[in-house]
């Protein structure tokens, strides 16, 4: 049994999730760490968490007229919404505002330091003119100094993938107000990341011989490496974790960058779902044994950060650069066994815009919709491995003839048939060919479709499992049970193929559908716990007194195994109810409505 770490991108908490963040990271994750459960019995943790400093927060606070933890606060709850509501089965997802996190993010500065991978240099600090504060590079825009693209951030040219200086910008102006920057000298602490660079080069080419990553993020995270320098990892702002070293700690507009804190959330979720466990010391399983395995789940926008700067953090914590150096207290750190990064997802052909009312927000989706029509569509037409669009018309036509029409009939059919001839599942006679091949080809499919889900080919792994649920049906089509009235035997028969390729069925498509999973397994008898769902925990902080929050957490441990599960013989079955809710295609105009189109 491995251990698993389902590392999943962390939500920026200065406003609620809409449907292109969690496509890129919540389905397709979630999918993944539900089937490692099943799949061979991994023992996965699957941590984040809302992602709560840096300079958009305290604008976005300013707006609202409140401060920074507050609209974190706010945020944070209903992000954690959003995420039960989808029904990703974390084991932890927190927040980077607890103590916990600040301490492990402080640990992970003093290992740096202490590795000499950190260089203090003077540097240019964008500063709003009108307002004094200062700007991040995310939020200064101009002309590309490399591939002169226009549209470039401060921090990254997304045309050509370097890594960017807002100072080098051609004409930059701020996103905030279209205002010149001022630039000013200012002292700031570099990760030396020439001197990663070699470390970094050969854990690439290693996981590039694995052949197991993306091909465009195995591409494009070595193509940074050429251009690669040092990058600044402290911000001027008050507004983030202190930097723990003498002369900078007590300096309150000296700040660790938000983005050199978020990635080690990966680590300090696990720390303190650990703490949480009362065994604290359970983490390093996840995070020090070499046999481990991890998988950090995010959108391309973020590959940089996660197949660079995460690592290159690590390296250089456990002493692997150029500079040597040693582990500190916690251990020598397991970097990434993947980075599963997602494409874009645009809405009826449009970039997604909370600004530009360019968006459909996951709470607003969930009110209207089932959770797994959405996440259906996700797995069946998401932006996995090239940006895909996101249309009403297709998500209702995906909904009523692939769901309803094709898996929920399917379903519906079989248990009403049991239970007005027999009322029970029936005991089968002798098989024929036709039987046997039906049985086979469900049966085949755990195979398939689990190894395409293990190396996140999630569009192939659905189709995989809705091609069987087709041969099923083709199946009962020319079985034609409803006609078969002289000879009970071979009804039995036929009615017990069709009940035990549900059953094989809901399997294979649990990890899509989690919700619709533990229904239909209640059709069949059984208890509606195939796919256990997350919960809402209200929790104390567990380093700041009095401080409370609400976390995800769930029990995930007696997880069903992935394969075939007999279908009793005798099991009562009653009429059944719809699984999937038809959607009437007039709704379409109706949410283009909403949107303004």
């Amino acid at each position: 049994m491995s251990k698993v770490l389902s590392a999943v991108a962390w939500p920026y908490a200065n406003g609620p999730r809409h449907i292109g963040h969690v496509a890129g990271f919540g389905v397709p994750s979630d999918v993944f760490s539900r089937y490692m459960r099943m799949g061979a019995g991994h023992d996965v943790l699957m941590v984040s968490g809302s992602d709560e400093h840096g300079t958009p927060i305290l604008i976005a606070a300013d707006e609202a007229g409140m401060t920074p933890q507050e609209l974190a606060d706010k945020n944070h709850r209903l992000i954690v919404e959003d995420l039960v509501g989808l029904g990703l089965s974390y084991d932890l997802y927190t927040r980077t505002t607890t103590g916990n996190h600040h301490a492990v993010v402080q640990e992970m500065f003093r290992g740096v330091h202490a590795n000499g991978y950190f260089v203090e240099e003077t540097t240019f600090g964008a500063i709003s003119p009108s307002t004094g504060r200062t700007l991040p590079d995310r939020y200064i825009e101009g002309t590309c100094p490399i591939c002169k693209t226009p549209g470039a951030r401060g921090d990254q040219c997304d045309a050509c993938g370097n890594q960017l200086d807002p100072h080098d910008l051609i004409d930059p102006v701020s996103r905030i107000n279209g205002e010149t920057p001022q630039f000013i000298e200012t002292q700031h602490f570099f990760l030396d990341l020439p001197a990663l660079a070699e470390a970094l080069g050969e854990w690439l080419d290693e996981r590039d011989a694995s052949g197991t990553w993306r091909p465009n993020v195995i591409k494009f995270s070595m193509n940074i490496l050429k251009e690669i320098r040092p990058r600044a990892m402290t911000r001027d702002i008050d507004w983030g974790i202190a930097v723990p070293l003498d002369g900078w700690r007590d300096n309150p507009t000296k700040k660790l960058y938000v983005w050199f804190d978020a990635v080690i959330g990966y680590l300090s979720a696990s720390i303190e779902w650990a703490r949480r466990s009362g065994n604290p010391e359970a983490w390093r399983e996840w995070w020090n044994d070499p046999q481990a395995l991890s998988y950090y789940f995010m959108g391309k926008d973020n590959i940089t950060f996660h197949s660079q700067i995460w690592p290159a953090e690590m390296l250089a914590y456990n002493g692997k650069g150029a500079k040597g150096g040693e582990a500190h207290e916690l251990g020598e750190l397991n970097l990434p066994t993947e980075v599963v990064s997602s494409e874009f997802l645009t809405m009826e052909g449009r970039k997604f815009s909370s600004s530009k009312k360019v968006v459909i927000y996951v709470a607003d989706l969930l009110s209207r919709y089932q959770a797994d029509a959405f996440r259906y569509f996700v797995a069946a037409a998401g932006p996995e491995n090239q940006d895909s669009d996101f249309s009403w018309a297709e998500f209702v036509q995906r909904t009523n003839s692939e769901l309803v029409a094709g898996w929920g009939n399917l379903v519906s059919r079989t248990a009403t048939l049991i239970a007005k001839n027999f009322g029970q599942v029936p005991a089968p006679a002798g098989l024929t060919a036709e039987d046997e091949a039906v049985l086979a080809t469900t049966l085949a499919a755990f195979d398939t479709v689990g190894d395409l889900i293990s190396r996140n080919r999630m569009r192939n792994a659905i189709n995989e499992a809705m091609r069987a649920v087709a041969d099923v049906n083709k199946y009962v089509t020319d079985a034609e049970p409803w006609k078969i009235k002289e000879d009970p035997e071979r009804l039995g028969t036929v009615l017990w193929v069709m009940a035990q390729a549900v059953q094989d069925l809901n399997t294979l498509l649990s990890p899509f559908l989690p919700f619709t999973a533990n229904q239909i397994d209640t059709i069949l008898g059984g208890a509606g716990d195939l796919q256990p769902l997350p919960r809402i925990e209200e929790v104390t902080d567990l380093d700041l007194e009095g401080r409370a929050y609400p976390v995800i957490t769930g029990d995930y441990a007696g997880v069903r195994a992935w394969g075939r599960h007999d279908v009793v013989v005798g099991t009562p079955i009653e009429k059944p109810t719809p699984v999937f809710t038809k959607l009437d295609p007039t709704l379409v105009d109706e949410e283009l409505a909403r949107l303004g189109i």
